[in-house]
């Protein structure tokens, strides 16, 4: 971390308390980089090797985001036995694709191919078991997966399944920047992904050397992170730059601007505020509730009723 805050103001300090009381007709303000952190590299599903940059020991969470990894190799080795069958339960997860493809398939049925360019919006609900293995045998493998957090009357919901191809996506301008809007809207261009409820602003953004990069009109109560993944980005007044690999979490304010050539996700949402507990593939609000999930599984109730 950059030495601002400590990891538990960051935690704690910038969801809603922290960004309530802009109020109207206030001169628009920045959103500083209250704290960042490096990506950590680790493996999942059956040996994938990825970047965790939230999720782990150094930042578990952040309402509601609860982990990002990136997934980038040319090497097969890295990411062909990808995510065998695995269970969920209480939480969404959303696959970004930039290269390569993966395949997904899972117990309510759904199936389909990750492309190039697509995102895939899966919320768990009550609960899912499902594979995403790679669609290739060799090339580039290049995407990501945020895990979203649900509240508790929505944790047991009937699971859904959003597969957004390419062509459903466009794109906006932020100032000199160009963004692909995945969730949310922007002016008037609205994102594919609907009916999410912590309301998710995400993009995938291109800055130009030289260029810069105005977003207004967030709602000042919404966590804001943003992970650099080529270049370098400096926002809002700060001196030093974010570089690729690389968390910045964005302080309150109403206004983000960035410079510097990069290629960023942009992540917003409202935080649910509730407690979280937390157990391999399960997110629940409480350690009976967990328990409960690990039953279902063993019993063959997650995916029932």
């Amino acid at each position: 971390m950059n030495g601002r805050p400590s990891r538990r103001e960051v935690l704690h300090g910038i969801g809603a308390a922290a960004l309530v009381g802009l109020g109207c007709g206030k001169a628009r303000t920045l959103r500083a980089v209250h704290g960042t952190y490096g990506a950590v590299p680790t493996k999942d599903g059956a040996g994938v090797s990825l970047r965790r940059a939230l999720g782990s020991q150094a930042l578990r969470q952040l309402d509601p985001f609860l982990l990002l990894d990136e997934f980038k190799s040319d090497d097969p080795d890295a990411y062909i036995k990808g995510f065998p069958d695995h269970p969920h339960r209480g939480f969404e997860t959303v696959t970004v694709m930039l290269r390569g493809q993966m395949q997904h398939r899972d117990s309510a049925g759904n199936h389909g191919i990750l492309g190039p360019g697509s995102v895939q919006w899966m919320t768990a609900g009550r609960g899912i078991v499902h594979s995403e293995m790679p669609g290739q045998r060799d090339g580039a493998m290049w995407g990501f997966q945020l895990w979203v957090n649900l509240p508790a009357r929505s944790k047991m919901i009937r699971p859904r399944y959003q597969d957004l191809g390419q062509e459903r996506i466009l794109e906006a301008d932020l100032g000199d920047a160009r963004a692909r809007v995945l969730a949310g809207r922007v002016g008037n261009v609205p994102g594919p992904v609907e009916g999410v409820v912590v309301a998710p602003t995400l993009l995938d953004v291109t800055v130009p050397e030289k260029g810069r990069l105005r977003l207004d009109g967030l709602p000042p109560t919404h966590t804001v992170i943003a992970y650099v993944t080529e270049g370098a980005a400096r926002f809002g007044d700060e001196i030093n730059a974010t570089d690729a690999g690389h968390l910045a979490i964005l302080g309150p304010g109403d206004t983000i601007t960035a410079e510097g050539a990069s290629r960023m996700l942009l992540v917003a949402g409202a935080p649910i505020g509730e407690p979280i507990a937390r157990r391999g593939p399960f997110v629940m609000n409480t350690d009976a509730e967990i328990a409960q999930a690990y039953e279902d599984y063993r019993s063959g109730r997650l995916v029932g009723g």
